[in-house]
């Protein structure tokens, strides 16, 4: 399946296909209601008809409840109601679930496996997922609240490419032969780094265990994952799903649960011999110190952002306009790489902004399981009230409120798209990672005004930059400190496309060949020569 790219979704908004009545069953419903100040204040969601099979933890290749017999509910950010209790894992279960991988590592197949039996096994899941792709897609959108399209044209697709790719991948890794000055053999291996922790955060939770289990498992190491505790159902999914395209036992496991309690006991544990972790840049620094506390265990981390988006005076407006307003709003806001600061040259800056604002206006809010929505409601409470403080931030400090700026209806964690105009650089809206819908247009006169801008921030994920001008595109996207940069385009995530950032956005690159080192270490094999016939 080829692969897709993120920016398709909003392109086809207009001309969305109905959805597949064996997921969604739309009941006696009004039609559909464009504007998103009226669109999430129906009464009745719409049901799902996938069912909820996988709430234990899967240690050792079966699915057990908590050692403490805890349970905690994941809920529907559309109306705050649980759709089912999870077990809640603890460090007891972190535990028993690094047990079950090293001994997987230690004494099962899964390494001692020829490459491409691997590979074998990861293209049979890969498989499966394309059989499973409604059901997946919908359970995707029930535990996070992200359009249902989205999930299933887009990420689930996307979620079996990734595994394509490092299923390939698998039996192509090599190390090389060394020249030596004297009579030596000299060859590099690259060997499985052991048993891996892995956590991952709540706004893709499919994608991400797919950045992370993919390259994990095709290098033949053994894993424990854990997932947010806001979105803990499609991992489980999945991995009932890998087993049964004949992963040994021990080699994934999936302990769902809470930072403090099993997110530490993984990134602190001794026999994890390293950590992976996709969320916040204040996390991330809690994850880096526990993995150097307990056994100096090498850490990758994707963590927050705040991109500069880039748009020069020679930009044909529209096209503009619709590329910064998916940049920033996709996924409600909630990625990491969003477009969150507009930065828009003086001349082009009052027609970008009127036209800005229309487009906020007329974007459809709602029931993600709804035909024609384009954003669904935030993840949870906290991420929603936490938005609206910085909306709040964003009035005070004298930034113009064009649009947006309050909830929409009167259940669920549905925000209005928000516009900020005269926002200046110091405002907390301009620097903090709100990760929700809001969007902030800054002015700017000259290039080198504009490159200083966008770098005075913590962060370095991504950046973006829209203009006709290949000089000025060059420029800026060797100027720019970001670990991606998209140049007439944005959120393309190609499956061998590398992503990672600098400065406070983290350590190491996910996807794409970079990624797999994250999971092998190097040895150097020195074998004396006697007589050889050449060096």
């Amino acid at each position: 399946m080829a692969a897709r790219k993120i920016s398709g979704v909003i392109s086809r908004s207009l001309s969305l296909r109905p959805l597949s009545s064996s997921i969604v069953s739309q009941g006696n419903r009004s039609s559909l209601v464009h504007r998103f100040t009226t669109a999430a204040a129906l009464e009745e969601p719409i049901t799902p008809s996938v069912r909820v099979h996988d709430t234990q933890l899967l240690i050792n290749g079966k699915f057990v409840d908590s050692a403490s017999g805890k349970t905690f509910p994941t809920l529907d950010p559309r109306t705050g109601e649980v759709i089912a209790n999870v077990a809640e894992g603890d460090a007891e279960d972190i535990d028993r679930a690094v047990a079950a991988a090293r001994k997987a590592f230690d004494e099962g197949p899964w390494p001692k496996m020829t490459a491409y039996e691997r590979s074998r096994i990861l293209l049979r899941f890969a498989d499966l997922v394309d059989e499973h792709n409604d059901s997946l897609a919908a359970l995707e959108t029930w535990d996070n609240g992200k359009p249902y399209l989205q999930s299933a044209e887009t990420e689930v697709p996307m979620f079996s490419r990734l595994f394509r790719y490092y299923a390939g991948w698998a039996d192509k890794i090599h190390g090389l032969t060394v020249p030596a000055d004297g009579p030596y053999h000299v060859q590099t291996l690259h060997e499985p780094i052991g048993v891996a922790g892995q956590i991952i955060p709540w706004n893709f939770p499919l994608v991400m265990f797919a950045w992370k289990v993919g390259p994990a498992l095709a290098t033949g190491n053994t894993i424990v994952l854990k997932t947010a505790e806001q979105t803990p159902l499609t991992a489980l999914y999945a991995a009932r799903l890998l087993h049964e395209a004949g992963l040994p036992p021990g080699v994934l496991n999936v302990v769902s649960g809470y930072g403090p309690t099993a997110g530490a006991a993984l990134a602190g544990h001794m026999d994890v011999d390293k950590i992976a972790f996709t969320g916040s840049t204040d996390t991330g620094k809690i994850v880096q110190e526990l993995a150097a506390k307990s056994n100096l265990k090498p850490v990758t981390l994707e963590l927050g952002g705040k991109s500069p988006f880039i748009v020069c005076e020679d930009a044909d407006i529209d096209k503009a306009v619709e590329l910064a307003h998916f940049a920033l709003f996709f996924n409600q806001g909630q990625c990491c790489c969003a477009g969150s600061r507009t930065f828009v040259h003086e001349r082009v800056y009052d027609e970008f902004l009127e036209k800005a604002k229309a487009r906020a206006q007329s974007r459809s809010v709602g029931d993600p399981f709804q035909k024609g929505i384009e954003q669904g409601p935030q993840i949870d409470s906290e991420q929603y009230e936490k938005i609206l403080r910085y909306i709040k931030s964003g009035i005070e400090s004298n930034a113009t409120l064009e649009c947006g700026g309050d909830k929409v209806g009167s259940k669920g964690y549905y925000i209005q798209p928000t516009v900020f105009s005269n926002v200046k650089d110091d405002m907390l809206i301009a620097q903090d990672e709100i990760f929700g819908p809001v969007q902030s247009i800054l002015k700017f006169k000259e290039l080198p005004d504009v490159i200083k801008r966008a770098n005075a921030t913590r962060y370095g994920l991504a950046a973006g930059v829209f203009t006709q001008n290949i000089d000025v595109a060059n420029t800026l996207s060797r100027a720019l400190r970001a670990g991606t940069v998209w140049v007439n385009c944005f959120d393309v995530f190609d499956a061998a496309i590398p992503f990672g950032g600098y400065k406070m956005s983290g350590v190491g690159r996910e996807k794409g060949v970079y990624s797999l080192n994250n999971y092998l270490q190097v040895k150097a094999v020195v074998t004396s020569l006697k007589n050889p016939a050449w060096l």
